[in-house]
């Protein structure tokens, strides 16, 4: 059984015990709130951070690093479906943290940035402030910046709003 298999069959028990219409909300964060982090399947932000669906957009690749991609949604959340506050969570025991380009681009072949960094506080610390320093940024827009602890889900606030 392929995993679409298997998610095809969790979707149907999952439409049967949430019944809802096919569009249940508007695509503006109720809580005008985009979080941008890694795509580690450790992290489960719902829940860790306390939202619910409908309540924040979620933007989440390698490392959550701010990529031309990352700002292609932070931009449309923001200038166009109304968030007025911006979260970089990274997390502890990633694995581009300590890692280099040379590294990963042996073990993947590809050759490209990785955006790997050598402490994840300090890559929090300059996501959030390569956010902050965007001429695009809506005036007002909060932006801060925290770590996640895989083990035990919590949060260390590393850059704090501005």
């Amino acid at each position: 059984m392929s995993q679409l298999d298997r998610i095809l069959d969790a979707n149907k028990l999952f439409q049967a015990l949430n019944p809802w219409s096919a569009s249940p909300g508007s695509p503006r964060p109720t809580r005008q709130l985009v979080i941008l982090s890694c795509m580690d399947t450790r992290l489960d932000l719902l829940r860790a951070l306390g939202l619910e669906v409908g309540e924040a957009h979620f933007i989440r690749n390698a490392g959550g690093r701010v990529t031309e991609d990352a700002r292609r949604s932070i931009a449309l959340s923001t200038r166009v479906l109304g968030t007025t506050e911006i979260g970089v969570i990274h997390h502890d025991r990633c694995g581009l943290e300590g890692r280099s380009n040379d590294e990963l681009r042996a073990a993947t072949g590809v050759d490209i940035d990785f955006l790997p960094f050598p402490s994840v506080e300090g890559s929090v610390r300059h996501d959030v402030g390569l956010i902050r320093a965007w001429p695009w940024l809506t005036p007002g827009t909060l932006v801060w910046g925290a770590v996640y602890d895989v083990d035990d889900a919590s949060l260390r606030v590393v850059a704090a709003p501005e």
